[in-house]
């Protein structure tokens, strides 16, 4: 039991929900580009797709890139991109070339 009172299975089910809960979020709000999350917030679909893979890997499982792409985004990569992804402007590229430095090798 933590602090709350949550037990280790209770803990992970909640968890689980609010990441089924993110996802769905994130397939909605197809406007939302994810180098403007990237900007905002240090992160966007390909690295929850990403740490969904590496947890994965944790555990004896091969999922792969695009699988753990496709789980996230609810559709093959290529065909989110096809018809959801914008072209950066250049602010934005320059924003997400900050960010990402700031970001890279954090363990999040």
């Amino acid at each position: 039991m933590d602090k709350h009172g949550i037990n280790d299975a209770t803990r992970e089910a909640l968890e689980a929900a609010a990441f089924r809960r993110l996802v769905e979020h994130l397939r909605a709000r197809t406007d939302v580009q994810n180098i403007d999350m990237m900007n905002l917030a240090g992160f966007c679909r390909n690295c929850l797709s990403r740490w969904y893979d590496e947890a994965a890997a944790e555990r004896g499982l091969s999922l792969g890139k695009e699988a753990s792409r496709e789980i996230v985004y609810g559709m093959p990569y290529a065909d989110w991109v096809a018809a959801h992804q914008r072209e950066a402007t250049p602010e934005q590229r320059v924003s997400f070339e900050v960010s990402f430095r700031e970001n890279v090798g954090r363990k999040d």
